[in-house]
């Protein structure tokens, strides 16, 4: 599409939490895996994909909408593991517990800003740390990793991010912010 922009919603990470996940990573440590970089982290409330430049002034106009409409809320960290299917792992994801704050401004940013309203499926609240390489095979016998320590990821704002693929790893940059409530 000429003249498009990829992008997509989501919740930026504070730095100590990218640290902390990032360090998780040591446990999963193999030559098929691929390490997202720290300043890519980040929590998908939804992906909107590639879309007219001009389409941009809307999506920010409906961001803004939804954002208002949502007061802040705080996810509790859970594990970090492979996924989404730990037998097929596609990557190493940092899992939260559902909270129904994160269901209702996933599932009304996803509504907004679809072209066509998706097959109803719950979302689960995680941020990506790796992905496999497609070529190549996981391991097997991952472990799944806790904290000592209560993490928490306080949701306060919906970022927009624009993201430009490119090797080893697309870049992203956050080209807008929206505080909730």
């Amino acid at each position: 599409m000429k003249n498009s922009i990829r992008l997509f919603a989501a919740a930026p990470l504070p730095p100590d939490l990218q640290e902390k996940l990032a360090g998780h990573l040591a446990h999963f440590e193999h030559p098929s895996l691929r390490i997202l970089p720290q300043q890519n982290l980040h929590l998908t409330l939804y992906f909107i994909g590639n879309v007219p430049e001009n389409e941009l002034p809307g999506i920010k106009e409906r961001i803004v909408r939804v954002a208002q409409r949502h007061e802040p809320f705080t996810l509790q960290f859970e594990r970090t593991e492979p996924g989404p299917k730990p037998r097929h792992p596609r990557l190493i994801w940092a899992r939260f517990a559902p909270h129904p704050a994160f269901e209702a401004l996933s599932r009304e940013l996803t509504e907004m800003l679809a072209e066509q309203p998706p097959a109803q499926q719950k979302s689960i609240p995680h941020i990506t740390l790796a992905r496999y390489r497609k070529d190549a095979q996981p391991p097997k016998q991952l472990p799944a990793i806790t904290s000592e320590e209560p993490l928490v990821l306080p949701v306060r704002e919906v970022a927009l991010w624009q993201s430009v693929l490119g090797a080893p790893h697309p870049s992203y940059s956050v080209l807008e912010r929206y505080p909730l409530g």
